[in-house]
């Protein structure tokens, strides 16, 4: 039994992250402001269009990085960023310029969505 209250235990920890995570990303949104965010071990500053859930079942946002470091080198551009996956972020004083040029409402990749542009 310790085994499953671990799981237990585990899942509802990742859940209150997730939701925190959430929080402050559509607190970026609604205040028009970037949000800072330590992903994949690169610090990133992005401006939040989306926040929802994927078609896969993941708590996501799609964002615009203005700046900071990416695994795949691109600087700059569009992502989809699992909240599971953010170590910290924090809404910063610098103004979004969302909606950026490709930005889609309602985006196929969501099922749900908690906040968008």
């Amino acid at each position: 039994m310790p085994i499953v209250r671990s799981n237990v235990a585990k899942e509802s920890a990742l859940m209150r992250e997730e939701a925190m995570w959430r929080s402050v990303a559509c607190d970026a949104l609604r205040k028009g402001k970037r949000l800072e965010l330590r992903y994949d071990h690169f610090l990133r500053v992005v401006e939040v269009h989306t926040v929802g859930v994927t078609t896969a079942g993941n708590e996501a946002m799609s964002v615009y990085q203005v700046r900071g470091g990416s695994d795949s080198n691109e600087r700059v551009g569009w992502k989809t960023m699992r909240l599971d996956e953010a170590f910290t972020a924090a809404v910063i004083n610098e103004e979004s310029e969302a909606p950026r040029a490709g930005y889609k409402r309602g985006a196929k990749i969501f099922s749900q969505i908690y906040c968008q542009i």
